[in-house]
Formats: structure tokens, sequence, C-alpha cells
């Protein structure tokens, strides 16, 4: 106040020095205000971006009591319904601080957890680059991005155990009965890979990474049932590799060795078996678990055969349509370097699709039967758990009990068909359907 009262009373050269005094003084003060709204040096200033009228605008659009956008339309930008979104929100929220509204250092506060959430879900199901939601959901690049990792790593913490685990006694009797009704007693699902193709592969790594696309891809192995459900995902193995490669690394029949597997009952053309089976196709070799097509049938119980299980094993074909057509992300090429944050995106997409395809069952949930699954001890170099093990092995890999059960289905195909046959003659029989007479007028 002194200063601006000297300017008052006099217009000397030494008013003129203080004036251009305190113009110094304001431009300093201005240079350091710039330099504390930068998060650090060298950064261009924070955008506000509003990120509460965000909120609000996303709250009154999808989650209030009469949204603006029906339930329709979120299930097909959202991917799920409301109720499934809701859910999966509050659980990570719960499980996940990073999801939490929290205050900035100036007592801002952030983004809340249905913001995050549906940055990481609009990522995972359009495909689409992480600045490309910042005008709707306003959410910097770097935050949509990394909000989309953390859903993933959480969504796995949180589900991986119930929705990625292999079938247990209840599941098994569900899918033994529906493979029966199918034609296929015993089959417990289909086996087939598909590639997902990597844009930003290292280029060191580009080689062992590029197959037949002259691409580089990352190879999923995966067993799909009847409703789409994936109940074996094995991701990461690169795409020069074939499927035959694949299996041979792939932890499929690893329960099964060390006999953790359920046990498995049926009988096929008057012979019993006691382990279940996977239709493949014809690259996969001849075990005792894998049921092959006849790739040239020379008879008409084996094309009968060779086609109701090329048609049967479109499950697996079926579902990976469903899973990319769900989750773009998947079908467009990968962008991002690391193959573990690759791999967290693609395990938690199989759980959110699994988790999409539970809910539209219609069906209460059940009690989940972990019997099944206990563990057991293999002693390795002898001993009665290694003889389990090692006879176990011999008899998935023997290719006799392979080519008796392609046999055994095939006549039982075959049968099936004849006893169908004869009972819609026995019907046409009973209840014999008159012509219609046909009358000419003059």
């Amino acid at each position: 106040m002194e200063q601006y009262a000297l300017l008052s009373d006099s217009s000397s050269d030494d008013d003129i020095e203080l004036m251009g005094d305190i113009l110094t003084q304001a431009k300093s003060l201005l240079v350091v205000a710039v330099e504390e709204s930068r998060s650090r040096k060298g950064k261009k200033p924070n955008i506000d971006r509003l990120a509460q009228q965000g909120s609000l605008r996303l709250i009154a659009d999808y989650f209030s009591e009469q949204p603006l956008y029906s339930e329709e339309q979120f299930r097909r930008r959202f991917r799920m319904r409301r109720s499934l979104f809701i859910r999966i929100v509050n659980d990570v929220e719960a499980k996940n601080e990073y999801f939490t509204q929290k205050p900035n250092a100036a007592g801002k506060l952030g983004l809340t957890a249905l913001q995050k959430c549906t940055a990481a879900i609009r990522q995972l199901a359009y495909g689409m680059p992480s600045d490309a939601i910042d005008e709707y959901v306003r959410i910097a690049e770097s935050t949509a991005r990394q909000s989309m990792m953390e859903f993933c790593q959480t969504i796995l913490d949180l589900y991986a155990d119930q929705y990625l685990r292999s079938p247990n006694s209840a599941d098994m009797k569900r899918l033994l009965e529906t493979g029966a009704s199918r034609g296929f007693p015993g089959m417990l699902g289909s086996l087939d890979c598909c590639h997902w193709e990597w844009k930003n592969c290292p280029t060191g790594w580009a080689g062992q990474y590029q197959g037949k696309s002259k691409k580089p891809t990352i190879i999923l192995e995966a067993v799909a049932s009847y409703d789409l459900w994936i109940w074996h995902a094995f991701f990461g193995i690169p795409g020069s590799n074939n499927d035959l490669n694949v299996l041979e690394r792939s932890p499929l029949f690893n329960k099964l060795y060390s006999g953790k597997t359920p046990p498995v009952e049926f009988t096929i053309n008057s012979r019993k078996y006691t382990t279940g089976y996977y239709l493949a196709d014809g690259i996969y070799p001849p075990l005792a678990t894998l049921v092959k097509t006849i790739s040239s049938p020379v008879d008409q119980k084996r094309k009968h055969f060779a086609m109701m299980q090329e048609s049967t094993r479109k499950d697996v074909e079926r579902a990976f349509g469903v899973l990319m057509a769900r989750f773009a992300i998947l079908k467009n090429p990968a962008r991002l370097w690391n193959r573990d944050k690759l791999s967290q995106i693609m395990r938690s997409c199989i759980v959110l699709h699994n988790m999409i395809i539970e809910d539209q069952r219609n069906i209460p949930e059940i009690e989940y039967d972990q019997g099944g699954n206990a563990e057991v001890t293999v002693r390795m170099g002898g001993g009665e758990g290694f003889q389990a093990f090692l006879s176990k092995y011999c008899q998935v890999h023997s290719p006799v009990l392979h080519y008796q059960l392609q046999e055994d289905l095939v006549e039982h195909l075959w049968k099936k068909r004849e006893n169908k046959a004869k009972r819609i003659l026995e019907c046409q029989l009973c209840f014999p359907t008159e012509k219609p007479v046909v009358r000419l007028h003059d």
C-alpha cells in the first residue's frame, strides 16, 4: 500500500523506477502462478475438463431413475445389462481404491467409479483409442488407459476364480447331458485356437510372432461349450506356432493327468468310457481325449459322422466370433507394447464374456461344488502318485483308444439316425395325411 501511495505523491524519476519494479514483481508472480498450474515442469497447463458435469450427464443418460437411453441401447453400448454393470462397478470400487472418488491436492474431486469403468468398457467394447472418449466421459488419455488396465486387473482379481474355472461336478453333469442329447455322449466341449494381431510387437520379437498371415500375432487356445461359455483359455504363445505346438504347452490336460478332475463315466456302443473328450479339427494328434473328423469318409456312416462332428465343433468358432464382436479390442490389432498387459485384456474380456452369458441365462445362481478340485500330491521319481500320473498320461496319448472312440461314435450316430428315421416313418403310418384333391371346374 505504501508503494501505491508514493506513486500518487510525485511523478519524479524515483517514482517511475518504483513503477518498473512493481511491474517486474507482477510479471514474476504471473510466471510462478503459471508454473504452479502445471503438474510438472515442462508440461502444458492442465485442462479443466469439468469432470463433475461429465459425471452428472453420464448418470442422467444411463443410471438415473428415468434415464435418457433405454435398456436396449445401454445393452448395445455397454455389452451387458444395466444391473450387471452396476454390480461390477460396485465390486470394482470396493476392491480397488483407484476407482474411489478422491479429491486432488487442490481439494477438487476427481473422477467417479462410473466414469472410469465406463471409459474402460468403451475401450474394450469398441476398440477405440484412449483419447476418443474424452469429449463425453471427460477423462484424459493417460487416465483412460490406466483406468482400462486397472479395470482389467481388478476384474481378474474378483472373478477369475469363478468365471475362468475348470468344470466341476455340477458343470460336468450338465455338459455330459447336453452332449448326449446332441449325439456325442461324453463330450465336454470344442477345442480350437485363434490369433490376435499384435500391431506394436517389438521388432526383435517380430520373427517368432509372425505366422502364415505375415503379421505378428498371439495365439489363444480355448474350449467352449454349447452355450458359448469358455471353460479353458490359454493365451500368450507366439503366432509362428500351430495348434499342435500350442497343445503341447497348454495346461488343458494337467488336472486330468494328476487326477484332479471330477469322475466321468458314459457308455457308447455298449462300451464303457471313463474320460471325457473334446471335439477338434484335423491338425490335432490322435489322443483319447480328442475326437477329430474323418477327412475323407468312404461310406454313409462316416459321412454322417463327419457332418455331425464338424457342425457340433462350431461351438468354439461361434464363441470366438461372439467374443470378438462383443469386445472389438480383440478384433482390432493390439496397440500396447507389453505382452502381459495384452494377456490381462484377453483374460478379462473372457471373464466378462462368461459373466454376460450367465446373466442372460435367466436362471438362479447356484453354489459351485468345489469337491472335484481337491489338491492331489504327485511324487516325482517313483511311488503310487507318479505311477497313477504316468498311467493316465499313457491312456490319454493312446491312438488305439482314440480310433476306438471314433468308431464307436460313428456307429452310435448312425444308429441314432436310423432310430429317428423309424420313428418318423411310424408317425407317418399312424397318422397318414391325405393329399388335397384338386377339382377342375368347367
